[in-house]
């Protein structure tokens, strides 16, 4: 949602470019997947393959059609894929799929352009999903410019900095209750090799708008930057830019991870794991894999807020969500579907069944009151629902800015501009051109997407 009384961006009736761009999206940390599809009366869901939803897909035929006698069709695709096949369907209303992920990042553009059915009157019919638990900072980013929820999450995320607890201890080291990135810088130098082939950081550093970009983009904005001003005024080569991109390329690149131009979440999460990293600066979602049972790390990992400079807070807000399709002729059961998937009654029976570290957390303030959740993810489970509930979208940086987004910029261009941008910053750690260069080849990217808005 844009600021009050700034100027929103104009869409132009752009449509088919809307698509386009949509379908150029980031990597992330979904892994390889199987698909399926029937129709007849079938609900068909096509969603992301990511561990949490792979589970659902396991639990909906004993669990949901035998209570409801409603039968759900999964399409599950990567992250890439499935955003390409969303915004294909979506926006040409074919009605092939009724139920689809999408994050905060797409549901402005999609609302804007009628492809979602609103969901306020089947939430408040649906007294039992409890519409006030869900965390507010989730409602708002899921709430389009026209005032109508538009989706519901099936887990949201903040981002905070993940620390081994006995490394500091033997290395008689501190982390403090709210770091600045100057500690870190100085933690990651002093933890630098503090035991065998470990390294003081972990920072993502493959390209990607959803990979790189996301943990920048907050560096950039806690130190003063934004990508642009409130008058689409590119400032990708403006100091408080520069000294952000300059401090994070050099801080994986003198201390960060091995291979750290080929490493995303998914690498930075194994580094942390096995033990080949002291602290990772990324998505509060990373710690139920880090405290799951048999991980070599459970039990040895703090969690403290992401960094801060010039800011109070600094984490990213992201959810995947549940989206109707505008055009489905099963929009009943298709809300009978989200309504369970996302229900405290369905993070009760992932507990139960997989453990409560698999449960898709970071959306319901219920959640974190619940004992069960909290005897097995005590460890972070304040810290994520504290960052969760302070990430402000619509202010994340010291400067007023044209749209709202944490770790993104607010339109449907930013999808390529922001993976070209990546391509630049990741040469840029990889020693192959200097930060200079990179902001300078990106600031001519940025003053062609501005161009459409001024």
């Amino acid at each position: 949602m844009p600021h009050p009384g700034r100027r929103r961006p104009r869409m132009r009736g752009r449509t088919c470019a809307v698509a386009a761009a949509l379908a150029l999206l980031a990597t992330g940390c979904a892994g390889a997947g199987g698909t399926s599809f029937g129709g007849g009366d079938a609900l068909n869901v096509l969603m992301v393959n990511n561990p949490q939803m792979v589970e659902l897909q396991k639990l909906t035929a004993k669990h949901f059609t035998k209570e409801t006698g409603i039968k759900v069709h999964f399409t599950v695709l990567p992250e890439n894929d499935v955003r390409d096949k969303i915004s294909q369907d979506f926006s040409n209303q074919a009605g092939q799929y009724d139920v689809a992920t999408i994050s905060n990042f797409e549901l402005p553009f999609f609302a804007k352009n009628g492809w979602l059915h609103p969901l306020d009157d089947y939430a408040k019919a649906d007294t039992a999903f409890d519409q006030e638990d869900i965390l507010e900072p989730l409602r708002e980013s899921l709430t389009a410019e026209d005032g109508k929820l538009y989706a519901q999450p099936f887990y949201g995320e903040s981002s905070f900095l993940m620390y081994r607890k006995d490394v500091f201890e033997k290395q008689g080291l501190t982390m403090p209750e709210k770091p600045t990135w100057e500690q870190v810088a100085e933690l990651a130098e002093r933890t630098d090799g503090a035991e065998r082939g470990m390294k003081g950081i972990c920072l993502r550093g493959l390209p990607g708008w959803g990979e790189v970009i996301a943990p920048l983009t907050t560096v950039v904005n806690t130190m003063g930057g934004t990508w642009f001003t409130e008058d689409w005024e590119p400032r990708l080569t403006a100091p408080e830019f520069k000294k952000a991109t300059k401090f994070y390329v050099d801080l994986v690149r003198e201390h960060g991870e091995l291979g750290a131009p080929q490493s995303g979440y998914a690498e930075c999460l194994n580094n942390m794991t096995q033990g080949k990293t002291a602290m990772w600066y990324d998505a509060t979602a990373g710690a139920g894999s880090l405290e799951a049972k048999g991980s070599p790390v459970k039990g040895k990992i703090g969690y403290v807020p992401a960094p801060v400079e010039e800011t109070k807070s600094s984490g990213w807000l992201y959810t995947w969500a549940w989206g109707l399709q505008k055009a489905s002729k099963k929009s009943d059961d298709a809300w009978k579907f989200v309504s369970w998937a996302s229900s405290k009654e369905y993070e009760e029976l992932v507990g139960a069944t997989s453990g409560w570290s698999n449960v898709p957390a970071g959306k319901r303030a219920s959640t974190y009151a619940n004992p069960d959740y909290r005897a097995e993810a005590g460890a972070f489970a304040d810290v994520t629902e504290r960052a969760i509930s302070e990430a402000d979208p619509k202010n994340p940086g010291t400067q007023p800015r044209p749209t709202a987004g944490i770790q993104f910029v607010g339109v449907p261009e930013f999808t390529d501009l922001g993976t070209r941008v990546a391509q630049e910053i990741s040469a840029a750690i990889a020693g192959r051109q200097s930060v200079d260069a990179a902001l300078a080849a990106s600031q001519k990217l940025a003053e062609k997407v501005a161009e459409e808005y001024r």
